[in-house]
């Protein structure tokens, strides 16, 4: 059996007060072997290149409340591979539009005070197992059907928000497939109210792999924006 769980954009701390709970309950049901975050695991609001909202928590703050939801995380997963992101690399890009170089500032798991041989970072990150290969990034082509013809492997991405979908397409030796895993924002958060314009809503859910099949598991909510809390 080869489980592989891939949690979608969590933009700490900002993510749905329900989204804890939501992996909890995927890791008790689907027993994941290996576990893959997919990007933006901290939001940086506050550290942003676009004007922040003065209502929300300044960057010290932000980044505190940050690291204790991740470390809530790194207890329930240990062990886990995360991919570069925009919002996650937000502290690299700021040093160095401002110049200060690399020995200024800690590195990812220094900063979130997590364990350095367990949680590891990728520009990107291929899996192989008995049932094929699977390539992992945080973005490249809207469209991961796309992504997968184009690198010809097995393909999962994040950052788009309101993209959770499977597609698939075939060659005369392989079906191969492109996924889109969504996110896990509280929608109602200051921190993305640049999105209240667009009509469609973030997708909040997850994604797993089992023997080589993809699977999208939806957090789906009832009215007051709350998890029903089933799977």
């Amino acid at each position: 059996m080869s489980r592989i769980l891939i949690i979608s954009d969590l933009h700490e701390p900002y993510s749905h007060t329900d989204s804890f709970a939501f992996l909890e309950a995927i890791k008790k049901k689907y027993k994941p072997e290996r576990v893959v975050c997919i990007g933006d695991e901290l939001d940086y609001h506050a550290l942003s290149f676009h004007d922040s909202d003065p209502d929300l928590p300044n960057a010290s703050k932000e980044l505190e409340l940050g690291i204790y939801k991740i470390k809530m995380i790194e207890k329930l997963f240990p062990k886990m591979d995360l991919l570069h992101s925009n919002h996650g690399s937000m502290v690299y890009r700021k040093r160095k539009h401002h110049g200060f170089p690399s020995l200024a500032v800690k590195d990812y798991a220094d900063i979130l005070g997590v364990d350095k041989q367990k949680w590891r970072w990728h520009d990107r990150l291929i899996i192989k197992d008995k049932y094929g290969e699977y390539y992992f990034c945080h973005n490249m082509n809207k469209d991961p059907v796309k992504s997968s013809m184009s690198i010809g492997m097995n393909f999962v991405q994040g950052h788009y928000h309101t993209e959770f979908r499977i597609g698939y397409w075939s060659s005369p030796e392989n079906l191969r497939f492109g996924m889109n895993v969504g996110c896990l924002i509280d929608k109602d958060s200051l921190a993305f109210a640049y999105s209240k314009v667009n009509i469609r809503r973030p997708v909040l859910g997850c994604g797993m792999i089992i023997n080589g099949v993809p699977q999208l598991i939806p957090m789906i909510l009832k009215r007051g924006n709350r998890w029903v809390r089933q799977l």
